[in-house]
């Protein structure tokens, strides 16, 4: 990238994208768990006492307006805000072998093998409906192609098993928060209050959006935020009138929001670790700014213009 003069912000906002775009759109892989397991599982709890059914197939067409809106700001990052190169100063090695042992040499083969492992891994959970036999069917093919040795497959499937055990973890506490909201009642209280204090649906839609941004920026994670959001959401978007499929994109994209600009998201730690190789690449500066300014502000207007259409 050095040597091409690539903007490192333009390649955060692209890896950021490929992270949260997929997962809020494409039921499959964390897509699947996003969609199937947390977003219509708890829309369907909350909302089966308001007659509200939420389906796989509707919850991908209530959130293709917003992730437009991060299409459309990926496509300025590269054409406008980042298009110009970018020089960054060489690091200066003492000699040419600490040099070759930190520049990457990627093959063909691997390459094709990821087009193979993930077509195989989607091929996989699709078939058998398991996002865990998918995984381990592209983790056997990795190693088995020699994409990474398999004295380091233990420390691979630990980082996965920890992140996903994080994400578990917050889940729970979230959705305890949630049941505990719930029964004390609390929840009729607000939105009987909310309606009364508020009298334009667009107002209402504009502010629950950004709650649910500042929600998941302070939790750091789109999946955790679910359980809390959509206990409160589901009751005031019925009492203000909006639409099932409304409803269903105000509170994927409330829960979505914040994930791309958090400092403790996976989707701005996951591009920074591998951009500040050589500590040439700010974690706030080069990764949270950039993608919250092209993804966060593109998704609350975007997500306010499909809760007020559907």
């Amino acid at each position: 990238m050095n040597q091409l003069k690539i903007d490192r912000r333009a390649v955060a906002c692209s890896l950021t994208f490929g992270l949260t775009a997929t997962y809020m759109l494409i039921p499959a892989g964390f897509g699947q768990i996003f969609i199937e397991s947390i977003l219509v599982k708890n829309i369907n709890n909350v909302g089966s006492q308001f007659g509200l059914v939420a389906t796989t197939a509707d919850m991908t067409k209530a959130m293709f307006i917003p992730v437009l809106g991060m299409i459309l700001g990926l496509l300025f990052a590269f054409f406008v805000s980042y298009r110009k190169p970018r020089n960054y100063a060489e690091v200066q090695e003492k000699n040419a072998d600490d040099i070759a042992e930190r520049v990457a040499h990627v093959k063909p083969f691997h390459i094709w093998l990821s087009v193979f492992a993930i077509i195989a891994t989607c091929t996989t959970q699709l078939a058998t409906n398991s996002t865990i036999m998918g995984g381990l069917v592209g983790l056997v093919i990795f190693a088995l192609g020699g994409v990474f040795k398999l004295k380091q497959s233990n420390d691979i499937f630990q980082d996965g098993l920890r992140l996903m055990a994080m994400i578990g973890f917050v889940m729970i506490a979230a959705s305890g928060y949630a049941s505990v909201v719930n029964s004390t009642g609390g929840v009729a209280e607000l939105v009987e209050g909310l309606r009364g204090a508020i009298d334009s649906k667009g107002t209402a839609a504009f502010l629950m959006l950004v709650v649910g941004l500042f929600i998941t920026m302070g939790i750091g994670s789109s999946f955790s935020t679910v359980p809390i959001i959509t206990s409160i959401y589901v009751p005031l978007c019925v009492a203000f009138g909006f639409s099932p499929l409304a409803t269903m994109s105000i509170v994927g994209v409330a829960a979505a929001l914040g994930d791309a600009g958090s400092p403790a998201s996976d989707s701005t730690l996951g591009p920074t670790s591998g951009l500040n190789a050589d500590g040439k690449h700010d974690h706030i500066w080069d990764s949270v700014v950039p993608t919250f300014l092209h993804f966060n502000i593109p998704l609350l207007v975007f997500g306010w213009i499909a809760a007020m259409t559907l």
